[in-house]
């Protein structure tokens, strides 16, 4: 399924639903639907649906539940925010969450310390030679990121 385009944003809802059935999570969805609705739509006239293309665009909030602590916020412009146990990865392409999503749940993600520059960050390695990496901020560690340091 990684190497799949997700064309739409119930696409990608739907891919994630499978990894979260592979990997008994329970899930909960909200879906926001019109450029009046979208988060990144901010400049759109009030109570206006449609973009000035015609399209309706679809955005969608997933919280997946266990541990780690997982939600996706997929946009309409093909590209999704996930938080892994309060760590922000930004700009994930959409065809890339269920790839991501698996290396977390999956047990491949790590978390990763170092003295120059400082700092603890988690990492996400993908097929392919493809690594999303992120510093993790706030006052410690929780019990998932210090299980998985390497």
């Amino acid at each position: 399924m990684e190497n799949t385009h997700l064309a739409t944003t119930e696409a990608a809802v739907a891919a994630i639903r499978g990894i979260g059935e592979e990997f008994a999570r329970t899930m909960s969805v909200s879906d926001d639907i019109g450029a009046d609705r979208t988060s990144r739509r901010t400049a759109s006239a009030p109570f206006t649906v449609f973009d000035p293309d015609g399209s309706l665009p679809h955005e969608a909030f997933v919280e997946l539940a266990g541990t780690p602590a997982v939600s996706v916020q997929l946009f309409p412009e093909d590209d999704a925010k996930i938080i892994v146990d309060g760590v922000e990865f930004h700009d994930v392409p959409r065809d890339r969450v269920p790839a991501f999503l698996r290396s977390v749940y999956g047990g491949l993600a790590f978390t990763k310390g170092r003295l120059f520059p400082p700092g603890q960050w988690l990492v996400v390695p993908l097929p392919g030679d493809e690594t999303y990496k992120e510093l993790i901020t706030g006052p410690g560690l929780t019990p998932w990121l210090a299980s998985s340091i390497r």
